[in-house]
């Protein structure tokens, strides 16, 4: 029970905290625009504390949920020069956009800061060359620092993979730096490869998605399926031993069984394979210091929101089908399950950058289809006509309502 309470107020703190910034972005930007607000909400249902500002009535509602600026005409004619529809465009704009902002500015200052407040970046400078590799073989040595790879200059483990991941196995042109003296070496990447079987696991063993295209989808592997065995060897939801036996070298084909509702099905399993170059070293941390700190946090964040977009561009590529998004009912299973203070905080900024950046989408009912719609204003010097801008709506609600339950059905089934 108080497992359940504590999950409970998680929940309920992380909505409130990311409903409240993004309504707040909307209600200040309306304010510098000198744009009048009729009420200012979080959460929806009976209000439970209600106080009447200048002009402005701030609300509490019972549900958690959501929240709302009601604006003077924005849903409705207005002849109040201070509505909604009498701003400009850029201001209307201004205002729409607002929300979404905030919660990605949040997410960048909140990863940043846990980032830089956890340690500090992997140097360029070599802790240990790994036998059989290519920087054995070139003659590399521990204590050198990597500072040069084919004319772009290396100054972190981020640098250098680039540099080795761009080579595609071709020689690199390295400068070292090796106690003062610089040394230049070619240097061919050692090939790698590895298993791809396009599953992913939680940590109970259960199938969370299916790569699109993979052997394990041609071969009918399903999400919400149960490893159970690969190769005879029981898993007993040990997601540490199911990767080490589908990892196994030479063995080229494996064999799954999985529970899928009530029985356990057997797949004969022929993974992909990935190549990937490697020099065979590991790099030493750089001096933990507040400069390298605030690098460090500068380089991740940087990583974590080319991910987002990454994921976005799978998602409308088809790479991600719709039954991997995660909704309301999984964003609460995950974020129920955070343990500690910086791994919620982590989930928090993740989810509040998805929020935004999704929220920007020019679709219907969100604030990017109603930034798509003021531009379009824009473009004809005159407004849409009333019942065409809420008929859009009204259908981008609609599909909205349809995919949120569709993706809720598919969170239920993954959990149960």
């Amino acid at each position: 029970m108080i497992g359940f309470i504590i999950s409970a107020i998680k929940i309920i703190i992380l909505l409130g905290v990311l409903i409240t910034i993004h309504e707040l972005g909307h209600f200040m930007v309306a304010k510098l625009c000198k744009v009048k607000v009729n009420e200012f909400a979080i959460g929806f249902g009976p209000a439970i504390w209600q106080k009447q500002g200048k002009e402005t009535k701030y609300t509490l509602r019972l549900i958690p949920l959501g929240g709302y600026n009601s604006m003077e005409g924005e849903d409705e004619a207005s002849d109040d020069e201070r509505s909604f529809s009498k701003a400009s465009i850029p201001k209307r704009i201004a205002i729409v956009i607002a929300g979404a902002t905030v919660n990605i500015i949040f997410a960048i200052a909140t990863y940043f800061t846990i980032v830089a407040s956890s340690g500090t970046y992997i140097s360029n400078q070599i802790d240990e060359i790994l036998d059989g590799y290519a920087a054995q073989t070139a003659g590399l040595q521990e204590g050198d620092k990597i500072i040069e790879g084919n004319g772009q200059a290396i100054k972190s483990k981020k640098d250098l993979n680039e540099v080795v991941e761009k080579s595609q196995g071709e020689e690199i042109k390295t400068k070292i730096d090796r106690y003062g003296e610089i040394k230049e070496y070619n240097i061919k990447p050692s090939e790698v490869k590895s298993k791809v079987t396009g599953i992913y696991l939680d940590e109970k063993c259960k199938i969370v998605a299916v790569q699109k295209d993979s052997s394990s989808e041609n071969q009918g592997i399903q999400a919400n399926d149960i490893l159970v065995k690969v190769n005879g060897v029981s898993i007993n939801g040990d997601r540490n031993t199911a990767l080490q036996e589908i990892n196994q070298k030479g063995v080229n084909t494996m064999t799954l069984v999985v529970q899928r509702g009530e029985e356990e099905v057997t797949i004969e399993l022929t993974p992909d394979y990935e190549t990937s170059y490697l020099l065979g070293i590991n790099l030493r941390p750089a001096e933990d210091n507040f400069v390298n700190r605030c690098i460090n946090g500068g380089i991740q964040t940087q990583e974590f929101l080319v991910s987002i977009v990454d994921n976005l561009k799978q998602l409308f590529t088809g790479n991600v089908g719709v039954d991997q998004m995660m909704g309301p009912v999984g964003i609460s299973e995950v974020v129920a399950k955070t343990d500690g203070v910086k791994e919620f905080f982590e989930m928090m900024a993740l989810i509040s950058l998805s929020l935004g950046v999704t929220n920007l989408l020019p679709i219907p009912a969100l604030d990017g289809g109603k930034i798509l719609i003021l531009l379009i204003e824009a473009i004809r010097r005159k407004p849409m006509k009333q019942e065409t801008e809420v008929n859009i709506q009204l259908l981008g609600f609609a599909i909205l309502i349809a995919l949120s339950l569709y993706v809720t059905y598919n969170d239920i089934l993954r959990i149960f």
